[in-house]
């Protein structure tokens, strides 16, 4: 099974492909996740693309497509649940093309709908696990917030050390992020519908119901 899932930034689009993954045994292939590997490995491609993350800009296609492509390879008999690529029309070409080259077929669109200023809100308000990225902590809500441990925030899953992107504490370069998101001519949102016109399978949730909520909407609808 290979699944495609879309989400501005700050959806829980994360979230819920870990535990799509879990449930299902697929590889979770995060670009980020990607992109972070090469940076700590100081590969070229990694430190070219950390100027680019670390601005909000789109990272270009000659840099990302190989990597992403790279790994999906790798899970090819496993099967996957690729999360934040593509991010433009162009690169949801590409990615079809290589798909129906390689004789990987995609089964499902994952789409997780929200609207953009509460994706900013979420975005500012999430912190990072070290021990992993997908345990949802938000300062925000009550429901997944942090707790405290001898006077420090730590996470509400395993208790590992919390850190807050410096990306995500900066509203221009989140403005540039969702500007990309919800572009329906060139940018993510264009990549959407692209999909969406093809034989897969799409599912489309509204990103504002609860965690539990949602992953359950997704399990009813995933064979």
């Amino acid at each position: 099974m290979n699944i495609l899932a879309f989400g501005p930034n700050g959806s829980g689009k994360g979230t819920q492909g870990a535990i799509v993954k879990e449930k299902h045994g697929l590889d979770h292939i995060e670009s980020g996740a990607i992109f972070r590997e090469h940076i700590k490995g100081g590969t070229e491609l990694g430190m070219k693309a950390k100027a680019f993350i670390e601005s909000g800009d789109l990272v270009p296609d000659e840099i990302t497509i190989p990597m992403v492509l790279e790994t999906l390879a790798k899970s090819k008999e496993k099967g996957w649940l690729l999360d934040g690529f593509p991010r433009s029309l162009a690169q949801a070409e590409a990615l079809n093309t290589a798909l129906n080259e390689s004789g990987m077929a995609l089964d499902y669109i994952l789409e997780i709908e929200l609207d953009r200023d509460i994706a900013k809100e979420r975005i500012m308000g999430r912190r990072l696990c070290a021990n992993n990225n997908n345990h949802p902590n938000h300062i925000a809500f009550d429901a997944i917030k942090p707790v405290e441990k001898d006077g420090e925030l730590v996470c509400r899953v395993c208790g590992g050390e919390l850190s807050a992107r410096a990306d995500d504490q900066d509203e221009d370069a989140i403005s540039k992020r969702h500007d990309i998101y919800y572009d329906e001519t060139t940018g993510t949102m264009a990549a959407v519908n692209y999909f969406k016109n093809t034989d897969a399978e799409v599912i489309t949730v509204d990103g504002t119901k609860g965690i539990k909520e949602i992953s359950e909407e997704i399990m009813n609808k995933i064979s």
